[in-house]
Order: C-alpha cells, then structure tokens, then sequence
C-alpha cells in the first residue's frame, strides 16, 4: 500500500508505480490523478498535505506536526502557502467523487445516510459562524451545547459490517440556516451528480434516503418528490401524532348532543403502548 501512495513530484500528477496491476491500483491511481487536477493553486503543496493527513500516525492535533510526516516533503512555508492562497475546485471534486464505485445495499440499490456532524470549536472565539453544536457523553453521559460548526453529511452504505464509510458531500450549516431547506439542496445537487455519472438509470430502484430523528421527513419528501428517491427516516420515542378525524355521521353518534366536529382523531402516543389500538398493517420477517 506504500507504493501505491506514491508521493507527487513536482507539477507532475501522481501515479501508481510500474507493475501494479491490481484493479483497486488502477482505480486508486485514476482517482489520485483527478484529485491533482481539481487543485487548480498551490497543487503540489495541498497534495502532499492531504497525504500527511492520511499517513500520519494518530489524529492531527497542529499544521506544525503534518510537516514532520514522511509524506510532506516541504517546510513550514510552504504548508501555510498551501492553505492561503491554494485552492480546490470543489464541484469537479464532487463529481469525482460520484463517479467512483460505490458501495450498495442488497440488490445493487444505493443506500444514502444523511446525518449532521459537528466540529466542535469552543476555544476558537474569534471563528465565525460558530453555532451551538449538540454533543452527548462527553461529560458523565451528559448531553450539551458546545460552540462549532455543524456540517450536513452524505454517505453510501452498503449491508454488513464495516469500518469504511464512502462520504460523498459535506455542507456547512450556517446558524440560522432552514435544515430541512439546505438539506434538500443538498441531496438534490448529490443525485443529479449521481445520475449524470450513471450510479442511477432507468429501471434502477428507487434511491433510499435514510435520516436519523430530529429531520422534517414530510417535508423533505415534498421537496424531493420530483426525483427518484424514497425517505426513510427515524421518529423520536416521545413523538405523538394524531390519527385522521372521525367521519361526520362518526361524530354524531358518538356525540348525541352535538358539538363541533373535531380537526383530528385521537392521539397515537409512542411511550404509551396503550393508544396504539389494533395496527392498520403488520409485517414480520
């Protein structure tokens, strides 16, 4: 795996070396050439920066120590250089990233998590737009409000277990920015990209979005009806929603008296197995 990181030279777009012929090489190096590309400043520098992330032993803690990596051949310059005036043509990126195999669900169908992940900043004060980030366990199993910023991520799953995770986008939350709104825009620039770049054709299954609680489902399946996907989210254990209202001619003989008909029916509590009747549907495998 050492050889395939090969490190770039300057103005030269890595490869894998000679020999190599192992299909994930191929592709490892397709995609490491199409990286370089979307550098469009500062190439060599950002390149050897990303793989000092990759290759460094143990989470990055400071800029200072990634020059100390093997894989960052430059000085400490050349890194703060790197990240002022480098850039990166983030929608080519993106559509790199979706041309890539990915990983699928039973039956070939693509799975798609959405879920926010903070990255907390509560000793950068002078950062902006920091929000409050909700964080659970990290004191006595306590759920707190620490300053950072929240990013809205996609990832593909597949079935089984695993440790990789195939991230496909990521957007910043700005703090008062609608949720449900930016994330739409999201999934929707994502499936496009998806589609253009032929993950997704005509016949294919539906696209499966899966949320964890805490999202406006409703909405967001109004919002992306036009394309092909399905919505597949989490309720919180306190939800309680409202059944449909009774029929007129129900209303009257359960009220001889009279009265205003109810807008909607009875409560269907989640913590409280007594409201939940008998099931309309009910599956088992």
């Amino acid at each position: 795996m050492a050889s395939i990181l090969a490190r770039a030279s300057a103005g030269v777009p890595p490869s894998v070396p000679q020999g190599e012929s192992h299909p994930a090489a191929t592709g490892l190096a397709g995609f490491r050439r199409e990286f370089y590309q979307c550098l469009s400043a500062r190439s060599d520098e950002l390149f050897e920066l990303v793989e000092a992330v990759l290759c460094a032993d143990g989470p990055v803690r400071s800029l200072v120590d990634l020059t100390l990596v093997a894989e960052h051949r430059r000085g400490h310059g050349a890194l703060y250089d790197g990240l002022n005036r480098g850039r990166v043509e983030i929608g080519r990126f993106r559509r790199a990233l979706a041309g890539l195999p990915l990983p699928r669900a039973a039956g070939e169908r693509l799975v798609l998590a959405v879920d926010v992940s903070p990255w907390l900043r509560p000793d950068a004060s002078t950062s902006p737009g920091r929000s409050f980030c909700h964080t659970y366990g990290r004191s006595k199993d306590q759920h707190l409000m620490i300053p950072g910023w929240p990013y809205s991520i996609i990832a593909a799953l597949e079935t089984g277990r695993t440790s990789w995770t195939a991230v496909l986008d990521a957007v910043r939350l700005e703090a008062e920015a609608d949720v449900a709104a930016v994330t739409a825009a999201q999934i929707r620039d994502l499936v496009i990209r998806l589609i253009e770049a032929r993950q997704w054709q005509l016949g294919d299954e539906d696209i499966l979005l899966v949320f964890d609680a805490g999202y406006d489902l409703p909405r967001l399946a109004f919002l992306l009806a036009d394309l092909p996907v399905e919505v597949l989210g989490r309720l919180c254990s306190d939800r309680v929603l409202r059944r449909p209202a009774p029929s007129r001619r129900e209303h009257c003989l359960a009220n001889p008296a009279g009265g205003r008909p109810p807008k909607h029916g009875g409560e269907f509590r989640f913590a409280d197995p007594a409201t939940w009747h008998i099931p309309d549907q009910a599956t088992s495998t």
